[in-house]
């Protein structure tokens, strides 16, 4: 959850004061480890579910505060913005019937905020990314009403020196800036939990760095990004892009991002993942603090409380946690890398899959270093994170193995044997690792079962982008009741809009984006010949910075091509010559029934779209097909 009692971390004084708690924290923790006062006789695992919730139109709803405001359960809380919740699942013991008990509970969590989301006019889905985010969304209205969030965004956009710059690249590729950091609230996990001793740290440490990439590749659900194609698990570029303070000018440089994957194996302690990050990464924010020692003196345990809040600004994919259990501290392995969705089944066989691998490879294996280079692991991690089961991974036993064959030929009966080394009851091992056996070998991830709706859908005759996008997350929310496995859903179907389903849309649901565009001073015959072979009847004139200044229309091109006698010789006509200057234009934030009452009112067929000065989008009325006809008769008498 983080601690949300946080200062701004401008005040150089105020940071050096609370550095030097840190370092106090880190004595202290070296002496609770040095007189053995953590718990070692159980072994825990535990989890945090990530949600987001979506209104009618299966949009972004920001209505999470109204959701808690219900909420008696102390379990649901904030996340990041208003249209996210979390949900915290209590510590179970890693043995017996735990992972159907946890999926019982998270069940009727899920539930419970299901419960009241419905009554607040909002549905709740599980995704790693939600497919109909957009920009607009992302705005610091959006963001949830807690000082932590608010200080970080400042600490981290003013470390930046600017807007924050996005780029990833998959069969489509995205490229945008934005001026806050509400863009990780795109991104939503399923958080587990995995405790260990002091003594055992590095080694299941060591060992969560390795199966990071197979588990993840058996995992990915976040393939969609505003409508683009990227990554198979995009949230991993997204989440590291959304908090990068680096300069892009010290390339010379080796510098880490704070949301990283690590740069070595750990050698002995969890001293040294702390140390680390404490050496690597600036204090950002600074809190009240205690006097460990004091603490200890008066036989309590301290929090760290200083340590934890500076942890909780370093995002490790696998993340070192200081917790307390009762009268007694403990150590534990957050894997952060997990999507959320497709489905509370799906969730917890990706847990059985990495509990099972972290147990299993310990038993099998005294120290993993000296089988694999850790680069290799790093590179696992990243290849799966943009290509899922379609990788080739470096494996410990020296060969080179594709994703989906390592995990059904070796990790899933590795994992099989650690968990029956815990007495995990056997049908809970065979239904959760029967779900990865089976996932895998139908090639069907979260991530593969939204790309090929979309392909799907997008061949079964005339839709838009809008209607794909909100038509597949309406499916999510569909088969995420029935309680059934991702790779065992149907593929997404198209559903034609309701005339009342636009009234709650914006302009950036139906823009068109692939422009093609030209400078006025080209020649107008090449734009005749543009409009043919494109089938467009509209052509965005823009400068050499994508600045909108003209617009050139086919009725335009056949007057021009009609009245004008001297086309074809020396003195071609230009686009400049024709073109309508300083055409109408919208933002992407305008509602839809806006922008087509607009077309209305001046009789115009199309309407640029402009972001912060540049050219982003255009609307016309063939992106709405038939509905845009009947908006256009009853949209007078339409109430907005």
């Amino acid at each position: 959850m983080g601690q949300h009692d946080v200062k701004n971390g401008q005040d150089a004084s105020a940071i050096r004061r609370f550095t030097r708690h840190i370092m106090q924290d880190m004595r202290a923790l070296d002496y609770m480890l040095s007189e053995k006062m953590f718990e070692t006789d159980i072994q825990r695992i535990g989890a945090e579910q990530e949600l987001f919730l979506i209104d009618d139109h299966f949009q972004p709803s920001s209505l999470a505060e109204e959701v808690l405001a219900l909420s008696d359960n102390e379990r649901l809380v904030n996340e990041l913005t208003r249209f996210n919740l979390e949900i915290n699942l209590d510590p179970l013991e890693l043995t017996g019937d735990c992972f159907s008990a946890m999926q019982r509970s998270l069940d009727d969590l899920v539930n419970y905020a299901r419960g009241l989301s419905d009554q607040v006019g909002a549905q709740i889905v599980l995704a790693g990314i939600l497919p109909t985010i957009h920009a607009w969304d992302l705005r610091l209205e959006n963001m949830a009403p807690k000082a932590r969030y608010f200080t970080l965004n400042d600490t981290i956009m003013g470390l930046k020196g600017g807007k924050a710059q996005y780029h990833i690249r998959g069969v489509d590729e995205l490229f945008f800036q934005h001026d806050n950091i509400m863009v990780e609230g795109c991104n939503t996990s399923f958080q587990v939990h995995f405790q260990v001793t002091p003594d055992t740290f590095a080694h299941y440490y060591n060992i969560a760095q390795l199966i990071s990439g197979p588990v993840l590749a058996s995992a990915a659900n976040s393939p969609v990004l505003f409508g683009k194609r990227l990554w198979r698990e995009t949230r991993i570029a997204l989440f590291q892009q959304a908090v990068d303070t680096r300069s892009s000018n010290l390339y010379l440089r080796e510098m880490s991002p704070r949301v990283h994957f690590g740069t070595d194996w750990v050698n002995e302690s969890v001293t040294e993942i702390f140390q680390e990050d404490i050496a690597r990464f600036r204090v950002i924010m600074t809190s009240d603090y205690e006097d460990p020692f004091e603490v200890l003196e008066r036989g309590e345990v301290p929090k760290l409380k200083a340590l934890q809040l500076h942890n909780g600004t370093v995002y490790r994919w696998n993340r070192a946690c200081y917790g307390i259990s009762g009268d007694k501290p403990h150590l534990r392995i957050e894997n952060r890398l997990l999507p959320a969705g497709p489905s509370t089944v799906d969730e917890m066989a990706n847990t059985a899959l990495w509990a099972g691998l972290m147990q299993g490879l310990a038993l099998d294996h005294s120290d993993i270093r000296p089988l694999m280079d850790f680069d290799d692991a790093k590179s696992n991690f990243i290849s799966v994170a943009r290509r899922g089961l379609a990788s080739e991974l470096d494996w410990i036993d020296g060969k080179r193995w594709g994703a989906g064959e390592l995990i059904v030929q070796q990790l899933v009966d590795i994992a099989r044997k650690g968990l029956k080394a815990r007495k995990v009851d056997e049908e809970d091992i065979e239904r959760y690792l029967g779900i990865i056996d089976a996932r895998v070998k139908s090639q069907l991830t979260g991530a593969q079962w939204q790309l090929s709706s979309l392909a799907s859908m997008r061949r079964q005759g005339s839709n838009t982008r809008a209607d794909r996008l909100d038509s597949l997350v309406e499916n999510m929310v569909k088969w995420q009741k029935t309680g059934l496995p991702g790779h065992e859903w149907s593929l997404a179907e198209i559903r034609p809009k309701a005339f009342n389903t636009i009234l709650g849309t914006r302009v950036e649901h139906f823009m068109s984006t692939d422009l093609f565009t030209v400078r006025e001073d080209e020649l107008v015959d090449f734009v005749a010949v543009l409009m043919s072979w494109r089938h467009i009847r509209h052509v965005l004139v823009e400068d050499d910075e994508h600045r909108l200044v003209g617009l050139v229309t086919h009725r335009s091109i056949l007057k021009a091509l009609t009245d004008v006698p001297h086309i074809g010789h020396d003195e071609d006509l230009s686009v400049g010559d024709i073109m309508v200057r300083n055409p109408i234009s919208v933002s992407p934030e305008m509602a839809t029934i806006e922008a087509i009452q607009l077309m209305k009112k001046n009789n115009i067929g199309a309407l640029p779209v402009v972001l912060n000065g540049h050219l982003v989008g255009i609307i016309t009325e063939t992106d709405f097909n038939l509905l845009a006809a009947r908006l256009f008769e009853e949209s007078a008498t339409t109430t907005v």
